[in-house]
């Protein structure tokens, strides 16, 4: 199956999408990869729906990715003595170590963590920020606050802390957990929620060992000021704008959302734009014209992938929000300003061989108007460096690993075909021909590019450049 447009789509799955026709129904209207959300999702659902999606996947012969995105660290309050408080504004609020109920002046934060962090001038969110606090004095067994924002408090709602940096690993138990079932299952990417440094990355590369990409959700201060150390060690970024909204002022999130995408450009990272993206098709069929212009700014700007949550978890239009993503994408790609924008925020290739030879393959396929770029790839780093370039040539990978096709499935413009490495170069410039003919992105007498690494099977090793015509039976010659 063609896509066509470059930009891929990311579904959650939930109540809504979680049978296998449906499943199909999403990735025939668009979806590349799924969403597994383990905050709401046990191990026995999960692993039912990545058998959902891999029979998806063999019927419709086309790799799928599966990405997990693990919960991170909840942040509450304890609870109150009759359910909830109204705090008023200007008044004083003690949030401490006792676990004894609350009333209206004061509360257990049962986050010795947060309690020991906490400094004069800080900030406390509660409830997604409709109530907000400034921490006023430190003391011994908590903080008090002043109330900046008033409003009702009921119990376990959630703390957000955006001044503060907390002593805590962005991986709780239930993360681990949950890890080593979705690591089991064989999915594709894992989302690692809440991080605040580049440290909160390295434990889960170290339980996954390269067995999974892993994405770093972006959606505290914390990691917008490690924003470079964070992309150097993940895999893809994902703007999690809805709690980036919160930590932050709404008005910064569009500016931010810039800088990361850009930012994960220029390093070659695949950049998801997550967050009520078509919010209002949960319940209506239709988007606003507000949520079309959002998704095109998105496409625009040239992610990698814009992602559906509730819309296709929950929502009662599941299909249709996809479908709208699809031609939302489709028509932003085919604008006279997006390959002006997209070529001139293009970044120069880094002194590596691999990026030469990417950026020479984008160069001759646009100076010669062939019809593909055909990427041989075993680890996906080929792939990924022919995509940072943004060519206009359609990007075709070929890959003898299943798995690195299925999680190529996320980045910008790779159209992934599973199939046996080249025995040498002229068997290499035979099945590129061959794969472009059969997957419609060549014709006979039409000319592609074809870039891989000798000795063929050997991550990193990009060294190798072939021009190619294919012949009236489908194959290649120079």
């Amino acid at each position: 199956m063609k896509r066509s447009r470059r930009t891929k789509i990311l579904a959650t799955l939930g109540p809504s999408s979680s049978d296998q026709s449906t499943i199909e129904a999403l990735f025939r209207a668009g979806a590349d990869v799924f969403r597994i959300n383990m905050s709401h999702t046990d191990h026995a659902a999960m692993r039912s729906l990545v058998s959902e999606i891999r029979n998806v996947e063999q019927r419709v012969g086309r790799p799928i990715g599966i990405l997990a995105d693990l919960q991170g660290p909840k942040l509450r309050l304890g609870v109150f003595s009759d359910g909830k408080v109204k705090l008023e504004e200007g008044a004083t609020f003690h949030l401490d170590s006792d676990p004894t109920p609350g009333d209206a002046s004061r509360v257990q934060l049962p986050h010795p963590e947060i309690l020991e962090a906490l400094e004069p001038g800080h900030r406390l969110l509660i409830d997604d920020g409709k109530v907000k606090l400034t921490v006023r004095e430190v003391t011994t067994n908590g903080v008090f606050a002043v109330v900046d924002v008033a409003g009702p408090v009921s119990d376990r709602k959630g703390v957000s802390v955006p001044d503060t940096m907390l002593a805590m690993s962005a991986m709780t138990e239930k993360d681990r957990r949950d890890l080593d079932a979705v690591l089991e299952a064989k999915v594709d990417w894992v989302a690692l929620s809440f991080i605040q440094r580049p440290d909160d990355l390295a434990e889960v590369r170290k339980i996954a060992r390269g067995r999974v990409g892993v994405m770093a959700k972006i959606e505290k201060p914390q990691a917008i000021d490690r924003l470079d150390d964070i992309i150097e060690l993940s895999d893809a970024l994902m703007v999690a704008r809805g709690d980036l909204g919160v930590e932050l002022p709404v008005e910064k999130v569009p500016g931010l959302q810039k800088r990361i995408t850009r930012s994960a450009r220029r390093a070659g990272k695949p950049v998801v734009i997550a967050t009520q993206m078509l919010e209002s098709m949960i319940t209506t069929p239709t988007p606003t014209r507000a949520e079309v212009s959002d998704v095109a700014t998105a496409v625009f700007e040239g992610a990698d992938a814009v992602m559906l949550s509730a819309e296709s978890a929950a929502g009662q239009h599941p299909v249709e929000a996809v479908t709208t993503m699809d031609r939302i994408a489709y028509e932003v790609e085919r604008d006279d300003n997006y390959t002006t924008i997209i070529s001139a925020q293009r970044s120069a290739p880094e002194a590596t061989g691999a990026d030469a030879i990417a950026a020479a393959a984008r160069q001759i396929a646009e100076t010669l108007n062939l019809s593909a770029i055909v990427c041989y790839t075993s680890s996906g780093a080929t792939a990924l460096r022919v995509a940072r370039e943004r060519p206009s040539a359609p990007l075709v990978v070929v890959s003898p690993v299943r798995a690195t096709a299925r999680r190529l499935a996320l980045t910008w413009g790779l159209h992934c075909v599973v199939s046996p490495d080249a025995r040498d170069v002229d068997d290499m410039v035979d099945r590129a021909c061959a794969v472009a003919y059969a997957e419609q992105f060549a014709r006979p007498g039409q000319r592609l590019i074809t870039i891989a690494g000798i000795p063929f099977g050997t991550p990193g090793a990009t060294n190798l450049l072939r021009i190619a015509y294919v012949s009236d039976d489908g194959r290649g010659g120079s």
